[in-house]
């Protein structure tokens, strides 16, 4: 069942993947109205989590950011799809680098880097990194339940030679890559809720007391990795830029979780230049006190 599903959407995605960028947009704009006017995807979970993360704001004001957060989160679809087929030159035009002088830097001291994300703006298209640095990119996910589909989504973050990782299989590759000298920049996006026999640590996220990931802080300590933090910005439909933001190049130096709060602190930065642009359909607030 899992391969007829997979044979009969695969030849769908390839050609929406091809299709011109206006077309492209105007069938992302189909799937907004289904997705949101429709099937009112998770419309109960995305205005909660606005209601506890913008408490300031009016309800029209909040319900404004949440359909323009839905017309966003199609656009992100979509152009997961059309990394399938899209070429180095035009993913370079529309996701760009601010400073990647600060990468080259820290690849210079000879130490792996761990560069975390979020879910905003365009978590996706940060493969395109992986051109323009030197060491080995690594970007660790969640394996998907269907199989091809899985492997599907492997090839497409897979392309520009980025080495992808299941979270199971994250430990034992970084500590193979350090006793055999081989340098990465692992790529994790680390602002989930952490399941309940996972919390060590809770912070304040937009005002609200939440458990945390610590892997991020916990793995740069043990193996003494620079920290970086992927800052994503939209500037318009289709087009992101990325800034990179030092955490620490001495994370041993920080008191513990004190990597894990920066973090956090500049997660929420990101969302209040621009919560429309935030993964609001998750549950990033079921656990709470």
């Amino acid at each position: 069942m899992q391969f007829l599903i997979f044979i009969i959407a695969y030849p769908f995605l390839w050609i929406v993947s091809i299709l011109p960028f206006r077309v492209f947009y105007g069938l992302s704009d189909g799937v907004y109205f289904l997705v949101y006017h429709i099937i009112g995807y998770r419309k109960k979970i995305v205005r909660a989590n606005l209601a506890l993360a913008l408490p300031h704001l009016k309800d029209e004001e909040r319900l404004i950011i949440e359909k323009k957060s839905y017309h966003h989160l199609c656009d992100m679809f979509m152009e997961m799809i059309k990394t399938m087929t899209i070429s180095s030159e035009e993913m370079n035009k529309r996701f760009t680098i601010t400073n990647l002088e600060v990468i080259k830097e820290y690849e210079e001291k000879g130490k792996s880097i761990m560069l975390i994300a979020s879910h905003y703006a365009s978590w996706e298209w940060l493969i395109t990194l992986n051109q323009k640095i030197s060491f080995r990119g690594v970007a660790v996910y969640k394996k998907l339940a269907n199989k091809y589909f899985d492997k599907l989504v492997r090839d497409i973050r897979s392309k520009y030679n980025t080495e992808l990782v299941s979270t199971s299989k994250t430990i034992p590759l970084i500590s193979d890559n350090q006793k055999n000298g081989i340098h990465c920049v692992y790529g994790l996006a680390s602002d989930q809720s952490p399941k309940a026999d996972r919390i060590f640590h809770w912070e304040s996220f937009m005002g609200v007391e939440v458990p945390v990931h610590t892997g991020p802080e916990m793995l740069a300590k043990k193996y003494d990795m620079t920290v970086v933090f992927a800052k994503v910005k939209k500037v318009k439909r289709g087009y992101y830029e990325l800034t990179i933001i030092p955490i620490s190049d001495n994370p041993n130096s920080i008191p513990n979780f004190g990597i894990t709060s920066a973090y956090i602190k500049e997660v929420e930065k990101q969302i209040r230049e621009a919560p429309e642009y935030y993964f609001w359909t998750h549950k990033r607030w079921k656990h709470r006190r």
